[in-house]
């Protein structure tokens, strides 16, 4: 594994120089050919611009001649004319001159490109960009040379282990030959540059510089870990100053002798076994190759070897807490090596241009180590005293450096986290980490608030920081339940929120409460801090109450200025007050009386709640800017009064109550629809649940159940919870005379729909059916006077009203009452196939007026066509209502004939012979009357009726009534057929006739 991480190295560091080199090759390339294709472009202007003047000149001395030489020009004919438009033009002959110019330039241009490379392809400016993979040149002249440089440091380290497993040589020894070996290599290093002019390889000198360097890392380490040979003191100056000489070295000799040096200094301690490990002096000399390492890729202008640096130490501080840290010196040692790494390096690197993004990435890294290290520890005070110390060297770090701050709210969250896991706390201990995580955390951004140099995100932190802390201090002390007051935690939390109030005082002083996300990132945890203080300090049910003496200040500030900000929290504050009131537990027993299903509760109470809550929204509406927030508050404030007067009042007057302040509110400020509008809207919630339930009835009669009395809205519910909503839209419609017909249209039409509910209801409890045979009996008549009703109150709006919208409300009324007619008497409850009673006497019955009401319907919608829409009916029109009259006058026609025999229920017995031969002539006297009038009025949809039913009786005659007939009877119907048939053939003939001729 040793060798072949030495080997992976090696190769990126290889590949990566090799493709840097080749790059700078192509760029090259290319810009000799920028440089040649200008040229070649100066020159084709040039020729082109002479090309044009000795083509001008030729065509000066070739066109009069050429003149002089064509034919005169005649008039085309067209004899020719086609012959002219076949003929394709000459071309000119300057065009062919100049063509000739640009392509002689053109293979000049040609000339002078340079020649491609050949290459991998890649396109630039058009053209294939290649390069070429020389195999002999990577594995016979660069690898071998790299290789060995790793090799010789790879011996190095394996010959001192070596030595130390085999017993060989005495630590002394092994120690002595590991420093000869590696200075060797690096006079070797010297000798390669001093003879540069006969190697003419630098790679030579690098190679041998980076492997001494990385032996006497791995000499140093030994002498002074493995064996104790020499102090600590004295493997820390050797240890530094083998970084020192490695960095030197990179400056002469170049950037690979720095990284192999410098690899091999990270991989020493991997390498170079040793039984037990120093974690100090570990920590140290990592410590050293990171900065090393770190600070030789900024002053050499490459930071991937600063990043690299910085992720590799990290790393090595990751594996030395997961292997094991014991002592006291161990953590102590760990955690000043992760604030080295996370923070006094980062800013030694930045100190000049600003951080960047890997550093902070280190420092967050370090943090997060250092927490870990806080928790192996066991929370002990020497880990959590390293942990501020790295989070008071971040701020302080932030100070100078805004981009580092953001490593302090790393590590505030990941502080915050610590005391969240930190099981089995002592009080005091735990009082005092989380005071100082506070002071560093929240306090640092309140001073840059206070100095003018806070950003949004040093606000945020103080926000951020100030409410989760209180979360975590109520979470574990706090007891969450239903008792009277917790002080101290009152006060705890109450004291953070001076914090984010503190800053916000600032901002107003400063006069940038404008500054909307700002001013938001300070005000909502303030007053969330202030609320739950007071929350935590006083009984539940006094939640509202509270809300109120918290919206206090916020709504005080916004009456003074006007501030997007101020009125989003006013308004938050009011919907947590709101939120406050529907969380405690009195509110479900509260929210009863809102209703007609009270239950027992202190009213006094339950008034003072609804009362505070409806103070902030009222207040909100009064003071509010903007149409939107006045009419909201006014909304909500409405529905709260509501609720402090429902806490007090029975319930039976609720909705009167609620029609009474809809209309005054109406007569007094009629501008202020939404206070009215939404008392309106209560007062019509009381009449929901009857009108519902009467809708759900009439759903399932129009699926085929009857529509019982006990299903209509009862006379108590009309009275008390109907007739509120419909007289308060009365009142509004009556005294909005003067409003645009628009506005009306839909207090209107609610109030005409409510009509028909209140009139439907009542005119089923006069029928009083509430059984499947009292709908037999009565349902025909029933349904057949509330059909006819409607298609008599459309007949008289006609007649007798003159408004704008009569046509359309008389529509209405006809298509509701035919709608009726075929839904229920049609198809439904036919009496042909359903047990209705029509009636006992033919044609004065139900029958009668229901099919009669049906076919008025029709003709009257049809001439309140044009005063609706404007025009006449079409023709398509007048055909259905044409075909519609006949087909009910057939249908009354049959089922008054199966009333003759039948009785009242047409279906009480079955159709006989006689009967059946009746309906037959029936239908060919309908067809001869349908023919009758339609000759009269000219209608050819009349006629046409007329022989669809002529055919239908013929086919009946033939196919049912004459097979069951004999003799003359059989003879009797046939010639009655047949001459009916041949009298309407004679008729068609000369109506034909007739009608051809008055056409002619």
């Amino acid at each position: 594994m040793d060798v072949s991480f030495f080997l992976v190295v090696g190769a990126a560091v290889v590949f990566f120089w090799n493709r840097t080199n080749l790059l700078e090759r192509q760029l090259a390339a290319l810009n000799d050919r920028l440089d040649a294709l200008a040229q070649a472009e100066a020159r084709h202007l040039a020729e082109t611009d002479r090309g044009a003047t000795a083509g001008a000149e030729t065509v000066a001395e070739v066109v009069p001649r050429e003149a002089q030489s064509a034919p005169v020009a005649t008039q085309p004919t067209p004899d020719n004319l086609q012959a002219s438009e076949d003929e394709e033009p000459a071309e000119p002959i300057t065009e062919v001159r100049a063509t000739a110019v640009v392509e002689t330039t053109e293979s000049e241009f040609d000339e002078c490109q340079e020649p491609e490379f050949t290459s991998n392809e890649t396109e630039i400016f058009g053209k294939p960009l290649r390069f070429s993979f020389d195999f002999e040149d990577i594995f016979g002249r660069q690898l071998p040379i790299w290789g060995g440089g790793f090799a010789l440091a790879i011996a190095g380290i394996f010959l001192v282990r070596f030595s130390i497993e085999a017993g060989l040589l005495t630590p002394m020894v092994r120690v002595a030959l590991s420093f000869v070996f590696g200075l060797g290599l690096i006079g070797g290093a010297e000798a390669a540059y001093r003879y540069e002019e006969r190697l003419r390889d630098p790679r030579v000198r690098q190679s041998l510089a980076g492997a001494g360097s990385a032996t006497l890392y791995g000499a140093f380490y030994l002498a002074g870990t493995a064996y104790g040979l020499i102090g600590a003191g004295a493997a820390f100056f050797g240890l530094a100053m083998v970084t020192a000489a490695a960095i030197a070295l990179s400056f002469r000799f170049g950037l690979p002798s720095a990284v192999i040096g410098l690899v091999g200094g990270f991989a020493a301690p991997l390498l170079v076994s040793s039984d037990s490990a120093n974690v100090p002096l570990l920590s140290f000399y990592l410590a050293l190759v990171t900065g090393g390492l770190a600070w030789t890729g900024q002053a050499q202008g490459h930071r991937w070897m600063s990043y690299v640096a910085l992720a590799a130490g990290l790393g090595w501080g990751g594996l030395m807490m997961f292997a094991g840290v014991e002592s006291a010196s161990d953590f102590a040692a760990l955690g000043i090596y992760f604030i080295v790494l996370g923070t006094a390096l980062p800013a030694f690197l930045h100190a000049k241009d600003g951080p960047r993004l890997p550093y902070l990435v280190a420092g967050g890294l370090a943090t997060l180590q250092m927490a870990v290290l806080v928790s192996e520890a066991g929370f002990d005070p020497l880990t959590w005293g390293l942990y501020l110390l790295i989070s008071a060297a971040l701020a302080a770090l932030g100070w100078r450096h805004e981009a580092l701050r953001l490593g302090t709210a790393v590590a505030a969250g990941l502080g915050m986290w610590l005391l969240v896991v930190w099981a089995g706390a002592d009080s005091t201990f735990y009082a005092a980490i989380a005071a100082c995580q506070i002071a560093i955390f929240a306090g640092v951004p309140l001073i840059y608030q206070v100095l003018g140099h806070a950003k949004r995100f040093d606000l945020a932190q103080l926000s951020a920081v100030s409410a989760i802390m209180a979360f975590i201090n109520y979470a574990r002390f706090g007891s969450w339940g239903d008792i009277a007051s917790e002080p101290l935690l009152a006060a705890v939390v109450g004291g953070l929120a001076v914090l984010p109030t503190a800053a916000f005082v600032f901002i107003w002083k400063r006069g940038q409460e404008n500054e909307t996300r700002t001013s938001l990132i300070l005000l909502a945890p303030a007053y969330g801090l202030f609320f739950a203080s007071l929350i935590i300090l006083a009984p539940a049910w006094l939640g509202p109450v509270m809300a109120l003496v918290a919206s206090l200040p916020i709504i005080v500030l916004y009456g003074k200025r006007e501030s997007v900000a101020l009125s989003v929290m006013a308004w938050a504050s009011a919907i947590a007050a709101i939120l406050t009131l529907a969380v405690t537990p009195e509110f479900l027993v509260e929210l009863t009386h809102l209703g007609n299903l009270a239950e027992p509760t202190d009213a006094l109470r339950a008034s003072l709640r609804w009362l505070s809550v409806a103070a902030i929204v009222l207040t909100m509406a009064v003071i509010g800017r903007s149409g939107l927030s006045r009419g909201v508050g006014e909304a909500t404030s409405v529905v709260l009064l509501y609720g402090v007067i429902a806490q007090i009042a029975p319930s039976d007057p609720l909705a009167w109550i609620a029609a009474l302040a809809a209309v005054g509110l109406y007569f007094w400020k009629p501008e202020r629809f939404a206070a009215w509008g939404m008392a309106l809207a209560i007062a019509a919630s009381w009449a929901i649940v009857p009108i519902v339930e009467w809708a759900l009835a009439g759903a399932l009669a129009v699926a085929g159940d009857p529509f019982r009395a006990s299903s209509a809205v009862s006379l108590i519910d009309l009275a008390m919870r109907v007739a509120p909503v419909a007289s308060a839209i009365a009142a509004l419609v009556w005294r909005g005379m003067g409003l645009p017909s628009t506005v009306k249209a839909g207090p209107a039409l609610a109030l005409g729909l409510i009509a028909i509910v209140i009139t439907h209801s009542l005119y089923k409890q006069a029928f009083g059916i509430n059984s499947m045979l009292a709908f037999a009996h009565s349902g025909m008549a029933e349904r057949t006077i509330w059909q006819a009703a409607l298609v008599l109150a459309a007949y008289a709006g006609a007649q007798f009203w003159r408004g704008s919208q009569r046509p359309w409300i008389v529509l209405g009324l006809i298509a509701a009452g035919v709608a009726h007619f075929v839904w229920f008497t049609l198809l439904i409850h036919n009496p042909l196939w359903a047990e209705q009673h029509v009636g006992p006497t033919p044609i004065a019955n139900w029958l009668t007026v229901s099919f009669g009401a049906a076919v008025a319907g029709l003709w009257l919608a049809l001439m309140q066509w044009q005063a609706a829409l404007g025009e006449t009916p079409p023709r398509s029109a007048l055909l259905g209502c044409n075909v519609a009259t006949m087909t009910l006058i057939t249908l009354l026609a049959f089922s008054l004939l199966r009333q003759v025999f039948a009785g009242s229920v047409l279906i009480a017995t079955e159709i006989g012979e006689t009967e059946s031969l009746l309906m037959s002539l029936l239908g060919i006297v309908l067809a001869l009357g349908f023919l009758a009038w339609g000759s009269w009025k000219t209608a050819r949809s009349w006629r046409i009726g007329s022989l669809v039913l002529m055919l239908a009786a013929v086919v009946k005659v033939f196919l049912i009534d004459a097979a069951g007939l004999d003799g003359l009877l059989r003879i009797a119907s046939f010639m009655a057929l047949g001459f009916s048939l041949i009298g309407i053939g004679w008729f068609y003939s000369r109506q034909l006739s007739r009608e051809r001729t008055s056409t002619a």
